[in-house]
């Protein structure tokens, strides 16, 4: 019987570390669950949905389960919407869940069991951050977890808890394992607590412009995977480091002022330093619109010579702007914006405008290679492991089979006797060979 859940078992352990530990940038659409824990009872409800960057229109939630009939298990890609209810759970809804683009990107994955006894173990399925408080239950049935119970972590017992509960007030890496519970009406299933480090973090900024005319408004906010509070945006103006600056994680200024000019970033408390951004706010009529974050190789990138009237506040960029890179003309534009269709590491530079009404604050452009090539489909990698994994069983098989008749023709070859002609020796010689 531990033989028709090996394949099934494999496979899902395979799937799930593919997606929970990918390298490379990170993914677009992450999948959230309520509550937030990895095993349920069965009847209970929890709910599953895909959280995109931008929209979740073109991501659907996939799951694979891993059931008790082989033929059964596999990936269920009839599951296919972004985001899903299970009111009354069974046993079958156990198994791995993520999102997918129509592109083949994914997100990370959630391991999740249905148990049918009456013991489970009310333990985190999203990872938790390091110094964060986590508190393990032990629930028996839909009832209070007042029942005494033993935690095992990796096999060892670690905590008896009278309350059915053990808490870890501040998680570290050590903590990270496979966690079970027992009490006196049973046992739970296992499930692993993945801990991750402070996460990084990056800075945005909306518009996406490193100089702004005075009186306009700019929002900044520190872009972090699980949690933004830790992080605290920090500015330095000319005056210096602006420790007073202390507007959380997000900040928008409705009124820019030429005070607001500096680099802004954001910290986390242990020290860690997101990317900067160099923010000029100019008291001036002309300002260079240009991309404050990194483009990438490829992009399209167009600088605007933009002029404001300081009467009627209307900003224009219909002038005959000079576009300049290094202290150089490089183009004189009668639409007052230049554009370059695919920019390259050449075009990094520091560039700056004039036009008939003044001149733009210099702005420095950055130019990053091209991203990552995004991961396969799952799909194709699901079917890979299905073959391989089908073909290395099949191999073992014949494998085995093999070796059970060598051994048997062995056993029925006669001894050799005095009778038995010369040539019986190479007869005999030739069949334990094969």
């Amino acid at each position: 019987m531990e033989r028709t859940y090996l394949l099934p078992l494999l496979l899902t352990t395979l799937v799930y570390s593919s997606l929970g530990h990918r390298g490379g940038r990170s993914p677009s659409a992450s999948l959230s669950i309520s509550p937030d824990r990895s095993q349920f009872l069965e009847y209970m409800s929890f709910s599953l949905s895909c959280e995109a960057q931008g929209s979740s229109t073109g991501w659907r939630l996939k799951r694979y389960t891993a059931t008790v009939k082989q033929s059964e298990s596999g990936v269920d890609w009839g599951f296919n919407q972004s985001n899903y209810v299970i009111k009354t759970a069974k046993t079958s809804d156990s198994g791995v869940y993520w999102c997918e683009s129509g592109s083949g990107e994914h997100s990370n994955a959630v391991n999740i069991t249905v148990h049918g006894g009456a013991v489970i173990l009310e333990s985190p399925t999203l990872p938790v951050t390091e110094d964060d408080s986590v508190t393990l239950r032990c629930k028996y049935q839909a009832t209070p977890s007042e029942l005494t119970a033993d935690f095992y972590k990796d096999g060892s017992l670690i905590r008896t808890e009278t309350t059915g509960q053990m808490t870890i007030p501040a998680v570290s890496k050590s903590d990270e394992g496979l966690y079970k519970c027992n009490n006196s009406e049973g046992e739970s299933p296992v499930s692993w607590m993945t801990v991750t480090g402070w996460s990084s973090a990056s800075l945005s900024i909306s518009p996406d412009r490193s100089q702004f005319l005075e009186y306009k408004s700019v929002s900044l906010s520190c872009e972090v995977q699980v949690s933004s509070a830790r992080w605290r945006l920090k500015r330095y103006t000319v005056t210096g480091v602006d420790w007073g600056f202390n507007h959380g994680s997000k900040y928008v200024i409705k009124t820019a002022k030429t005070s607001d000019s500096g680099v802004y970033w954001c910290e986390s408390r242990s020290g860690q330093c997101s990317n900067a951004v160099n923010i000029t706010v100019h008291g001036g009529a002309v300002i260079l619109e240009s991309p404050a974050l990194p483009v990438t190789e490829g992009d399209s990138v167009t600088l605007r010579c933009r002029h404001e009237d300081k009467k009627t506040k209307d900003t224009s960029s219909n002038f005959t702007a000079d576009f300049y890179k290094d202290g150089s003309l490089i183009r004189t534009e009668t639409t007052g914006q230049m554009t370059i269709p695919a920019v390259s590491k050449s075009d990094e530079g520091l560039y700056k405008c004039n036009n008939s009404e003044g001149e733009s604050p210099e702005s420095w452009m950055t130019v990053t290679g091209p991203g990552p090539v995004r991961s396969k489909s799952l799909s194709r990698l699901l079917c890979s492991l299905l073959v391989v994994s089908l073909y290395l069983l099949v191999t073992i098989v014949l494998l085995v089979k093999c070796r059970r008749r060598r051994a048997q023709g062995e056993i029925r070859v006669p001894r050799k006797t005095r009778e038995d002609q010369p040539g019986d020796s190479l007869y005999l010689s030739t069949i334990k060979m094969i």
